[in-house]
């Protein structure tokens, strides 16, 4: 099978590399990028295991050809920290208020969480239980992972009024 040149920004770092048009974008990422923040899970866009940002919207990477992410912005969950290393404020809320258990979901909870509060910087917890839907976990019963949200879009309007 021919392969296809295929260039995009992945966590604000330029990369280009051929693929087979039909490979998905999750294994690109994994295999040929070594970003392995997201995760491989069900394959059929149910667990939300795969989730990403491309382009300022949620995707289950799982369902994305590389080639349909061809000029894309792509964050994963590595790419929410600083340069330095400091945690986003979702990442550390994730910690601090035990939003996890085995972490299997985390990097797709945090990365769709992500995106829930950029279009919606004060959910409620019915909107973050909400928004979350399509992100499955079977270790926490959810009531941490809700917790940690609400309290990185505190933390995240905080910092966003200090900088004004």
């Amino acid at each position: 099978m021919s392969k296809t040149h295929v260039k995009m920004t992945v966590n604000g770092r330029k990369v280009e590399a051929l693929a087979e048009p039909r490979t998905l974008l999750i294994h690109f990422l994994r295999e040929e990028l070594g970003v392995t923040g997201p995760h491989v899970g069900c394959e059929t866009s149910h667990c939300g295991a795969c989730t990403v940002d491309v382009d300022g919207k949620s995707v289950k990477a799982c369902t994305m050809f590389v080639a349909q992410a061809q000029g894309a912005d792509v964050t994963t969950v590595e790419g929410l920290a600083a340069p330095d290393g400091t945690l986003h404020p979702l990442q550390e809320m994730f910690r601090e208020h035990h939003g996890l258990q085995c972490g299997y979901c985390t990097p797709g909870m945090i990365t769709r969480a992500y995106r829930l509060l950029q279009e919606n910087p004060a959910p409620t917890e019915a909107e973050v239980r909400f928004g979350l839907a399509g992100n499955l976990c079977r270790c926490t019963g959810y009531q941490n992972i809700v917790k940690a949200v609400l309290a990185a879009a505190d933390v995240m309007r905080a910092q966003k009024e200090a900088a004004e």
